[in-house]
């Protein structure tokens, strides 16, 4: 057979996205050496980020051109027996499509989405979810929720997890501790949180957190590092630290390499993890995988990812951040046991366990499709898509 992949994620900073479908492609390439694969890419440079044996077909970066005629007109040419997206597949192609959707925070939670990324999610992922032959999905939170948004069978969303990366694993402070002094200009003792600067990742929640931590504790002489690309809303974050009181303890590296991630992890006293709403919550699973004990939300799919191996606090209460904060960086004990279990909390995914339910999805719906001849989209299919699209407005 051969597979498809939608990679213009690589190498364009997108984190999650990114991360996901260059994971899963190794995976793949370690699990499957009979299948053909082709990997669609927009970044030249990543194609250092591709399996050697796999096909790399250089498509548009723009969206409107990938999505609207590129990316279609590369499908066609390689004639794969399925293709892989992200959320949203091209207007045209002629293979059965298997769609990832990590979550449906656009519709639950719109407030976190300018007008026109909401607008446009909406349109698209409802066109592409009802089109597709199978929706994959990372949690069971997110299975529920796409089913509460869009009116498909529940057949067809499938879920398989997300894991660490296996480069992130614990190493020690000593053996990191020069190159994160080169990062981060300084050594001290610090917490670290991981994500874009936008509205559901919470930083701001946490900066005040750390705030009223520092002030309750004054002999605790750590730094929050706050780790992300700036958005829309990154004006906002800083500005909250700004105005914190403690700035000078607040420090933002920007978007990082994965190598300088692995550092920062090891070398944290803590990770904290904020976000209002999570599809699956990656950055827990790598904090764990490199031994660092980890606070985090209870809300979306956090509690189900973390599986009881991290503190969890409300992500709108100030108060229960701190306390879980708190308990981490004043109790040795404590912060030992929760290092341990992280630990073997991340062991329990792997991406080659990913790889192989996400092929034998692929294959499912391959066979599927060759039944029904249903290559292109039917009239049915199109008036579900037209009905989907209104209800997720």
């Amino acid at each position: 057979m051969r597979f498809a992949v939608d990679a213009h994620a690589i190498g364009r900073h997108l984190t999650g996205n990114e991360v996901y479908v260059r994971s899963l492609l190794r995976a793949l390439a370690e699990i499957d050496g009979e299948s053909d694969f082709v990997a669609y890419i927009s970044e030249p440079a990543a194609e250092r980020w591709i399996p050697r044996r796999f096909k790399v077909r250089q498509v548009a970066a723009n969206p409107y051109s990938r999505l609207g005629w590129d990316l279609g007109r590369s499908i066609r040419r390689d004639r794969p027996d399925l293709v892989h997206v992200q959320y949203t597949a091209p207007l045209f192609g002629n293979a059965p499509v298997v769609v990832t959707v990590h979550d449906v925070s656009f519709l639950e939670n719109p407030e976190f989405f300018p007008l026109i990324r909401r607008s446009q999610l909406r349109c698209t992922v409802a066109r592409t979810v009802t089109l597709a032959q199978r929706v994959l999905t990372v949690s069971d939170f997110s299975r529920k929720a796409i089913l509460r948004c869009y009116d498909i069978s529940p057949d067809k969303v499938r879920v398989v997890a997300n894991a660490a990366n296996p480069d992130f694993r614990a190493i020690g402070r000593d053996r990191v501790i020069g190159a994160v002094r080169k990062l981060l200009g300084f050594a001290a003792p610090f917490v670290l949180t991981v994500g874009d600067l936008q509205p559901r990742k919470n930083q701001i929640g946490l900066i005040r957190a750390f705030t009223r931590l520092v002030a309750a504790h004054p002999q605790l002489n750590h730094r929050l590092v706050v780790t992300g690309k700036d958005t829309w809303y990154a004006h906002k974050v800083r500005e909250a630290a700004l105005s914190s009181g403690i700035a000078g303890r607040i420090h933002f590296t920007g978007f990082v390499s994965d190598t300088e991630l692995q550092d920062l992890y090891n070398a944290c006293d803590c990770f904290v993890f904020p976000s209002f709403y999570e599809g699956f919550g990656l950055p827990v699973l790598e904090a764990m995988a490199c031994g660092r004990a980890v606070a985090c939300s209870n809300t979306s799919a956090m509690p189900e990812v973390a599986g009881g191996a991290a503190l969890l606090f409300h992500p709108h209460s100030i108060q229960d951040m701190e306390r879980a904060m708190s308990g981490i960086l004043l109790n040795a004990e404590l912060r030992g046991r929760m290092e341990r279990l992280g630990i073997q909390r991340a062991a329990h995914f792997s991406w080659q366990k990913s790889a192989r339910g996400t092929l034998d999805v692929y294959k499912e719906a391959v066979d599927e499709s060759r039944v029904r001849n249903r290559n292109a989209p039917s009239v049915e299919k199109v008036s579900q898509w037209q009905h989907n699209c209104k209800r997720s407005e």
